[in-house]
């Protein structure tokens, strides 16, 4: 039996939240699209008090963020997109073009085709959340997309270096400080100083969320992402110190960041409340960790491994850490997540931040039908056909033909009635 001993705040409150998002969001994209530079440039202003010459960064003032850091923040800065860089060219590896004779003189195949343009949002008002860069433009490089924007807001009202850096690092082709749902709209379409991209990736707030998904359609996007979420499955092989630190260090990304526990050890669900407040006292992001988790957090108990799978998958969570005495099983039975983080030993701040795997992921159930941000994401799997001898067409095209009656098409059939005219009298 699957009890919940904590839930979260009803749907009906987030969806009146959605509502005024959504309204607030088409205003400025229709402002953007109608005035151009000028309205990037106000909503700058009103939303960051950030209103420069340009957006885009000169060389010069790359160079001087890069030359801000430390060489310690360099090193580490550049260890991290190793990783990154690492498993992307691995997952490139797995897509191949392929070519096939599926008929004796019929030719199919496919070829692998990056996106041309990529505009990429590097979330920065409140944490300047550089890892983002990594998983962005750096695996845009890789998929090799041609040109790679990279956007990011003002942090204390300059360009923060330690994003410019990265982005830099990552092989950025173009950088602007400039955030928000004006940056979106400015990159899907265009004005006189932003040249429209294909596709814009990357998290961010509510507002960049929703920009994404009314821009779809004008642009690619990779996903639509919402808060950070995470789910703790753990057994009595845990303990609530670290269960509660992996929950809370989730939690502190936003007042709106779902925490959920599952488990099938009645002592540890009776445990969490106490160790929540005992860690909310100490740690500095509590302010928001707490209120996500008053909000948003959830207490699950299940009597079998079965109901465990069963509930997970039903979450489908953004983030899934495993600490069970056999993590192997929920890799080997779960089919809706986003990343899956196995045993005490890993967590999802290593995903976030160095181990290597994308952290743009699936949220709010949408794991069940995709996976995250990877460098197939920027790669356009584009077929092709080829028909080598007369016979060949004369066949497909007999078959064309009368398909193509059932259904009606009299123009589709004529396309192969002039093929099988033509080609059957060399035969």
């Amino acid at each position: 039996m699957i009890r919940y001993l904590k839930t979260s705040k009803p749907v009906d409150a987030q969806a009146e939240i959605a509502s005024q998002v959504r309204d607030v969001v088409a205003d400025i994209i229709a402002n953007v699209g109608s005035k151009g530079d000028e309205a990037v440039r106000e909503y700058s202003l009103k939303f960051d008090k950030w209103a420069p010459a340009q957006f885009r960064l000169s060389d010069e003032e790359i160079a001087a963020c890069v030359a801000s850091l430390s060489t310690q923040e360099l090193h580490d800065i550049t260890f991290a997109q190793e990783q990154v860089r690492r498993f992307a060219r691995v997952q490139k590896s797995a897509l191949i073009d392929v070519e096939v004779e599926t008929l004796p003189g019929v030719i199919l195949g496919h070829k692998n085709i990056p996106v041309n343009s990529v505009g990429c949002y590097i979330p920065g008002g409140k944490y300047p959340l550089l890892a983002s860069a990594h998983m962005s433009v750096l695996t845009a490089k890789v998929a090799g997309v041609k040109r790679v924007v990279a956007v990011a807001p003002p942090f204390d009202g300059k360009p923060h270096p330690a994003i410019v850096t990265a982005m830099h690092l990552a092989g950025a082709d173009e950088i602007y400080c400039v955030g928000g749902v004006q940056a979106i709209a400015a990159l899907a379409l265009g004005t006189d100083e932003f040249t429209p991209v294909d596709m814009v990736v990357g998290p961010g707030n509510a507002y960049v969320a929703e920009a994404k998904r009314q821009l779809f359609g004008k642009i690619g996007i990779d996903l639509i992402a919402g808060p950070t979420e995470t789910l703790v499955i753990a057994d009595e092989t845990s303990d609530a110190e670290i269960i509660v630190a992996d929950l809370l260090g989730q939690a502190e990304h936003g007042v709106n960041s779902p925490a959920v526990f599952l488990t099938n050890c009645a002592a540890l669900a009776d445990a969490i409340p106490a160790e929540i407040e005992r860690q909310l006292a100490v740690l500095p992001t509590a302010a928001v960790a707490g209120v996500a988790w008053r909000d948003y957090g959830e207490v699950i108990l299940c009597d079998t491994l079965e109901e465990l799978v069963e509930e997970a998958d039903r979450i489908a969570s953004e983030h899934v850490q495993v600490m069970t005495r056999d993590p192997l099983y929920f890799l080997e039975h779960m089919t809706n997540y986003g990343a899956l983080f196995l045993g005490e030993r890993t967590n999802v701040s290593y995903g976030d931040k160095v181990i290597g795997t994308n952290h743009t992921l699936p949220t709010t159930k949408s794991a069940r039908y995709t996976g995250g941000l990877w460098v197939g994401k920027f790669i356009k799997t584009c077929t092709y056909q080829r028909v080598l001898t007369d016979e060949a067409s004369v066949m497909v095209g007999e078959y064309c033909s009368r398909l193509c009656a059932m259904e009606g098409f009299a123009g589709h059939k004529e396309q192969a009635d002039i093929r099988i005219r033509r080609y059957k009298k060399a035969i």
